[in-house]
């Protein structure tokens, strides 16, 4: 099985892009920002920032249609301040959206702040040296080898003892 199987034409040794966010999870997030105070779309994209750590910030592309998504949902509402900006304000309808996906917004609150966590407490350097290195390895392994299914599997085998390994410890 040739490589371009296993993995979609990688052509560079650039590290490919992992979606930082499920489907509806920005979402989720934001109106969880709202909920907390009103925000202008500047302090939602500082709160994300925050939350997310390392290098990530998004931009007005990304939070503008999530938060017309929400207004058009009714689960916000603009309210324009004094000098003309919008400022949102979570709903009664956002607040029950919100409170029926509370178990998502921890899980995604719980997975940021311990990437947070293991990116900026040196206590975690080893961990995230050896988090970095296993996915640098898997990467050159993937691009420079034709893997068999057999490899394919022996390696995730590997990673998934390993999982469970840690998790016993």
């Amino acid at each position: 099985m040739p490589n371009t199987d296993l993995v979609s034409d990688i052509k560079s040794t650039a590290k490919p892009r992992k979606r930082l966010f499920e489907a509806g999870q920005m979402k989720l997030l934001v109106l969880h920002f709202i909920a907390q105070s009103p925000k202008y779309s500047y302090d939602i994209i500082k709160d994300v920032a925050a939350l997310v750590g390392g290098n990530y910030k998004p931009s007005t592309g990304t939070i503008c249609p999530t938060i017309n998504y929400l207004e058009e949902h009714q689960y916000t509402q603009a309210q324009l301040s004094a000098d003309d900006r919008k400022q949102y304000r979570i709903t009664p309808t956002g607040l029950q959206h919100l409170e029926g996906n509370q178990e998502t917004v921890k899980k995604i609150l719980d997975r940021f702040n311990t990437r947070k966590q293991i990116q900026n407490d040196e206590h975690y350097v080893d961990i995230k040296r050896a988090m970095e290195n296993l996915k640098t390895s898997l990467r050159l392994k993937i691009q420079h080898c034709e893997l068999t299914p057999e490899q394919v599997r022996e390696i995730a085998e590997k990673i998934d003892q390993a999982a469970v390994d840690i998790a016993r410890m």
